[in-house]
């Protein structure tokens, strides 16, 4: 029989914010540039979705602060990357819930 867990409130509230920080267009285009542990610039990233760097940086910044992402300082450049390879598949379900059968 399946048990149910006790729910632990903190990392609900995590959850949420990390959801929250993921649900804005632009951001979810960057989550699905990031997918299949791809590691990308700023400058990658606003060339690929065709944004201003600024705000770029501004979108990565709360992915960051809000424990989607990672990064990492390679050299001049700084790469960001998902912090749980998981977080593809909530992107991906977004995905499947808004095509047209």
């Amino acid at each position: 029989m399946l048990q149910v867990k006790e729910l632990d409130v903190d990392k609900l509230e995590i959850a949420a914010s990390m959801l929250r920080a993921m649900a804005h267009p632009m951001r979810i285009a960057i989550l699905k540039h990031l997918e299949g542990a791809k590691r990308l610039t700023v400058t990658e990233i606003h060339e690929l979705l065709g944004i201003e760097q600024s705000t770029t940086s501004h979108h990565l910044g709360i992915l960051k602060d809000k424990g989607v992402l990672c990064s990492k300082r390679v050299g001049k450049n700084t790469f960001y990357f998902l912090k749980y390879e998981v977080l593809s598949q909530i992107i991906d379900s977004l995905h499947d819930c808004t095509c047209e059968d």
